[in-house]
């Protein structure tokens, strides 16, 4: 078993434990937690796939990524704070 090979079933079993998170709860902060850590999975896929095909193609979309999930959880942290 390859190097990749292997940080892609560590990838695939974070994203499994992420999804059964988001589905499960049980409150709004265990599924905002869950969408990050799928988040960071599917980023860490891109960037272990090109690593191993030596390539920068995808990378930008990290960035985006990475904007759009910050954004989300700031906005969700927020709205959680004033429901209190």
């Amino acid at each position: 078993m390859t190097v990749v090979a292997i940080a892609y079933l560590g990838l695939l079993i974070g994203a499994a434990a992420a999804i059964y998170r988001l589905a499960v709860g049980p409150t709004l902060a265990d599924r905002v937690i869950a969408l990050d850590l799928l988040l960071v999975a599917l980023m860490t896929g891109i960037v272990v796939d090109a690593a191993n095909r030596d390539s920068t193609t995808w990378l930008n979309l990290l960035v985006v990524i990475a904007i759009i999930g910050f954004t989300a959880t700031v906005a969700v942290s927020r709205f959680m704070e004033q429901r209190r």
